[in-house]
């Protein structure tokens, strides 16, 4: 059973006693509502896992909610943690949730995915959405990921974008429960080919289709130490592409200063070597290939 916020608490509470499940999804809010009061009981848990357990732990609530709902299961049981990236003050967090953990890490060389294209584009702010709009005319693409800083701009640059009759959509964290996951199913159903989002879309989104990311924003960098954390969340947003093994392109737009410096941890982080974006792209670098599956992952 999947559980979060934003839906009819009663709801849930009654399908959990009517349909008790083996398996449990939830965000960390509405699950440590559940168990503390009395609803969901974790006596019998031999599994615990946190995904994304950068982000999970990252702020202190969620981090509280967490471990309050980690000590309410039993004491032997195996824990595992998983993210693409981790720093060293994260997995210093991480380490408290296990014991003799055995580790599986990879190089962060290793991490930026085989069969994904990526180029930038250096543009100046007040011509972006033109560039976007050239790029999306020239460009061959199966579905779209466009990822804004803000949920005011994701709610502009969708609108413009239907107006100019894109099959779009927008994915936000100001949008209800129900209304983001009408959205995603939209989007997965390939009823809309474009995606205007914020960082919401950055993680956990898998979608087989999706063979073309933009970063029409870089990830918003308040001070300077922020920067480690925007370039994690570029290589989360650039893998939203070329997933399951088949090809992709990621295209960033560089405009100011700030973008340059967190662009340049990137591939400096990540080894990895981002070009110009030529005036020509050959189709098959980012295009399945038809009734060919691909294991450029391995």
């Amino acid at each position: 059973m999947s559980i979060y916020g934003g839906v009819d608490l009663r709801t849930q509470k009654q399908t959990l006693r009517d349909e008790p499940p083996h398996i449990i999804v939830a965000c960390p809010g509405r699950l440590h509502q559940l168990v503390m009061d009395g609803t969901i009981k974790l006596g019998g848990i031999k599994l615990f896992v946190i995904d994304e357990v950068d982000k999970v732990l990252e702020k202190a609530d969620m981090r509280q909610h967490v471990q309050e709902i980690f000590m309410k299961t039993p004491r032997v049981k195996q824990t595992m943690c998983f993210s693409a990236t981790l720093s060293g003050d994260m997995r210093t967090t991480v380490n408290k949730f296990v014991q003799n953990p055995r580790m599986i890490l990879l190089e962060e060389d290793k991490l930026t995915l085989h069969g994904l294209r990526q180029f930038y584009v250096k543009i100046d702010e007040g011509a972006k959405t033109r560039k976007l709009m050239d790029l999306m005319d020239a460009l061959d693409f199966n579905q779209v990921m466009i990822f804004v800083k803000t949920t005011q701009r994701a709610h502009s640059l969708n609108k413009l974008l239907e107006d100019c009759k894109f099959p779009s959509t927008a994915l936000h964290g100001d949008m209800r429960s129900e209304d983001r996951i009408a959205t995603y199913n939209k989007f997965k159903k390939f009823e809309k080919r474009i995606m205007v989002c914020t960082d919401l879309g950055a993680r956990g989104i898998d979608i087989e289709k999706v063979n073309i990311v933009f970063n029409y924003d870089f990830p918003a960098v308040n001070v300077q130490s922020e920067r480690i954390n925007a370039a994690d969340t570029y290589l989360h947003r650039v893998g939203r592409a070329g997933r399951f093994g088949n090809r992709g392109l990621a295209i960033s737009f560089v405009s100011s200063e700030e973008d340059e410096a967190v662009f340049a941890l990137v591939q400096d982080r990540f080894k990895v070597k981002v070009e110009e974006l030529p005036d020509e792209i050959d189709t098959s670098s980012y295009l399945p290939r038809p009734g060919v599956k691909e294991n450029l992952e391995a």
